[in-house]
């Protein structure tokens, strides 16, 4: 029987020094690209570096300073939209030394906070929160010690950053669309509440509210209605069966993420129902699975690798010790009308 080879002993500091003959604090000024440190030095040590394959070890950069890792936070890896702020995120930080770890932790408060603390504990240099369902007071305990940026949750903070879509409006602007083109029993399906949570403006209330006043602005207030849910697929496609297979179904389902609304779309499929003939379906994000050909959804465009590469500069300028001011920018939203929107039957 073959024996295993014995694991490979892991190169250190002392190592590198010991090849490019020089001090261990040489090596480390090196590294931190420290002023003061000459050409030839530089190019003796990095040298070396490549030569024994040096990475240094995460904990014990901690200990000195950074660790060189961005912790990003989100619910749900199949939320198609999460992709597009975390491609913004690690172009932003492509040409640099961090390193972006992802902590996909589902919908629940709980899940989430062990998550956060688990980045925490491994001293990571600053955190994204994609809309976390954390209470708020845990959120801004974190801000305190490490650097955070909030994406989308509009309560604003001394503590931390954030990134935030104009969600009223965007909720304004597929009423207009589906009101101009005839639709009056227009149905929202938004995130489940967080009534626990202590965030006052959260994306699903700031857009619950644009649809409420966008209706009541053309006299449809009387005919508002809500669908809470998960933004999943099978989120989508449970309100899809609630509202769909009821007696006085809408004629236009508005959804506040594109996964969302191809659950929604799933269920109008089941039902045996068109769309949009028989039900208009509009998503929010503007992924890329809105665009495929089998698709073409009406989806508003908030632009996510734009938020994402925001975020990533926001908080690094907070690492590196730039800014210490509190910052909360806003992305315009647009609608992209495709063909899952048509004027209702008569």
């Amino acid at each position: 029987m073959q024996q295993d080879s014995p694991r490979k002993k892991r190169v250190t500091i002392t190592d590198v020094a010991r090849h490019a003959g020089v001090s261990t604090a040489a090596v480390s000024k090196v590294m931190r690209n420290a002023y003061g440190v000459s050409a030839a030095m530089q190019e003796k040590v990095r040298a070396s570096i490549t030569e024994l394959d040096y990475r240094p070890h995460a904990a014990a950069r901690g200990m000195r300073g950074r660790t060189y890792t961005i912790g990003v936070l989100l619910d749900n890896i199949r939320n198609t939209f999460f992709a597009d702020i975390l491609d913004g995120v690690s172009g932003e930080l492509r040409d640099s030394e961090y390193t972006v770890l992802i902590g996909a932790a589902g919908f629940g408060a709980e899940a989430q906070s062990k998550t956060i603390r688990a980045m925490a504990d491994r001293q990571m240099d600053g955190m994204i929160l994609i809309a976390p369902s954390v209470a708020r007071a845990e959120a801004m305990a974190l801000a305190e010690t490490t650097p955070t940026v909030v994406i989308g949750h509009h309560d604003s903070s001394d503590l931390h950053d954030s990134v935030v879509d104009a969600d009223g409006a965007g909720a304004a602007l597929v009423v207009d669309h589906l009101v101009e083109l005839g639709h009056r029993d227009i149905a929202l399906v938004s995130a489940s509440g967080t009534r626990t949570s202590r965030w006052a403006l959260t994306p699903e209330i700031v857009l619950t509210n644009g649809y409420a006043e966008a209706m009541s602005l053309h006299g449809l207030a009387d005919r508002t209605r809500i669908c809470r849910t998960n933004y999943s697929d099978e989120g989508g496609y449970k309100a899809g069966m609630s509202l769909l297979g009821s007696e006085n179904r809408p004629t236009a389902i508005m959804t506040g993420a594109d996964v969302a609304a191809l659950g929604v779309w799933r269920a109008a499929h089941e039902l045996g129902l068109r769309v949009p003939e028989d039900v208009s379906i509009v998503g929010y994000n503007n992924t890329a699975v809105a665009d495929l050909a089998t698709v073409q959804l009406t989806s508003v465009d908030q632009a996510g690798h734009d938020m994402g590469a925001n975020a990533a500069r926001l908080l690094i300028e907070r690492v590196e010790g730039k800014r210490d001011r509190a910052v909360q920018t806003s992305m315009s939203p647009r609608l992209v009308v495709r063909s899952s929107t048509s004027a209702p039957r008569a």
